[in-house]
């Protein structure tokens, strides 16, 4: 009996063979790393320009950029509902506080008059995403062009951490390692339940939002910066992206500023919880090099875990179970925080940002906005102008607050005082 035989498989390539094929890709878009100092960090945090009076959005943005003129720390974002402000790349958390405050104080005296309030989440708990208009500036268009209605939603806030890397081959392996946090990170920051009046049932409907749009979403767990350059490459080459800042991924490398940029995370709806994501995220980054410098392999997991802990995230918040590791074991995302807090607190104190770190805590104690934002709208039968109230307090305050704090002083008059009461004093004193 005759019996047919079939080579056996060939073995996997070496990854040195996967790096040089990646190499020799004919479309491959060279990116240059602009290596940073290592750890340095910059902030940004996108705030919603509310009317003092409905406590809808206003489309007023190119008027307050205008009048506050030329600033390094105060930029325009792609909705005219929205400014961005932007910290310097500092050394500790607690300086790019600094620059964000002083920003924030300084777009005060332009919006008073207009009857303009600053707050932020990850969504306005009312605003009408479809009527709202978009900066006039060509990568905007392109965008909206291509993407049509849902390009016309991203009616959306963000906070972005950049944590400079000191040389451009640890990027890729951090940056997988991240992946096995960032959940976490977004149920802390988690502040976007409602969308146009609605409640979703979602602690985090950006992310739902968001991932609509194409490169947006979890990232591509690449072997090495070759394989990057070719990815980019081939989107650049087929029409997907213009350059490379138009990969939109939860976590990116940031080959022009030298950092990975961390934008997975919600907008805070104060310093303090922004202060304390910063600080999770940069030490984070330093720990995991730190690893690397005593060459240990950084842990990952499968995109299919990423994937569902990023779904996890956005429908749970802090009540999520998410996956911690490549076995698949899951844990509370509230136990694995506050294990994060305990092992990271030496890294805290050399970085000098232990007091932002354990700032995170406070997110544990009040629950995460989300959370606050529904209990305020509950309070006040159904009404999201009550969540509204509670993000324009706690930008003044600072911190995050219990809704009590908010709706039991929330007469006409009391809100009137609030409202003329000299917001960098109080949030940023």
């Amino acid at each position: 009996m005759s019996v047919s035989r079939t080579a056996p498989p060939a073995p996997p390539a070496p990854a040195c063979d996967a790096a040089a094929r990646a190499a020799d890709h004919p479309r491959r878009h060279r990116l240059a790393f602009a290596s940073s100092p290592r750890s340095t960090l910059g902030v940004e945090w996108e705030l919603a320009l509310i009317d003092r009076d409905s406590l809808d959005l206003r489309q007023c943005a190119a008027e307050v950029l205008a009048a506050v003129g030329d600033d390094p720390h105060i930029h325009g974002e792609m909705m005219l509902n929205t400014i961005e402000l932007v910290s310097g790349a500092r050394s500790t958390v607690s300086q790019c506080m600094e620059d964000l405050a002083f920003a924030f104080d300084r777009v005060l005296p332009v919006t008073n008059p207009l009857r303009v309030d600053l707050a932020s989440a990850g969504t306005h708990p009312f605003a009408d995403p479809l009527v709202q208009k978009v900066t006039d500036a060509e990568r905007y268009a392109r965008l909206v062009d291509r993407t049509r209605l849902w390009g016309h939603q991203m009616l959306i806030f963000g906070t972005h951490v950049h944590v400079g890397v000191e040389e451009r081959a640890k990027v890729l392996p951090i940056l997988s390692a991240l992946l096995t946090r960032t959940a976490h990170l977004q149920c802390l920051s988690a502040s976007s339940p409602f969308w146009a009046g609605t409640d979703t049932g979602y602690a985090d409907n950006r992310a739902m939002m968001f991932q609509q749009l194409p490169t947006a979403g979890a990232p591509e767990q690449l072997g090495s910066w070759e394989e990057l350059e070719g990815y980019t490459g081939d989107l650049i080459r087929t029409g997907v992206i213009e350059e490379f800042s138009e990969i939109r991924w939860d976590v990116r490398p940031s080959p022009r500023l030298g950092t990975i940029e961390v934008r997975a995370c919600d907008a805070a709806t104060n310093l303090t919880e922004l202060a304390g994501v910063a600080a999770l995220t940069q030490c984070l980054v330093e720990d995991f090099s730190r690893r690397l410098d005593r060459g240990q392999e950084l842990e990952s997991m499968p995109d299919w875990y990423v994937a569902e802990n990023k779904w996890r995230s956005a429908r749970y918040g802090m009540e999520a179970v998410l996956i911690v590791n490549a076995a698949g074991e899951e844990e509370p995302v509230a136990d694995t925080i506050t294990r994060m807090l305990a092992e990271l607190a030496p890294v805290a104190e050399d970085l000098g940002c232990a007091a932002e770190l354990d700032g995170v805590r406070a997110t544990l104690e009040t629950g995460a906005s989300y959370q606050r934002q529904i209990a305020a709208a509950h309070a006040a039968g159904g009404m999201k102008e009550a969540a509204v109230r509670l993000l324009l307090a706690e930008a003044r305050a600072g911190r995050p607050l219990r809704p009590a704090e908010v709706l039991s002083s929330a007469s006409p008059h009391h809100r009137d005082v609030q409202r003329h009461a000299g917001v960098g004093t109080e949030a940023h004193g």
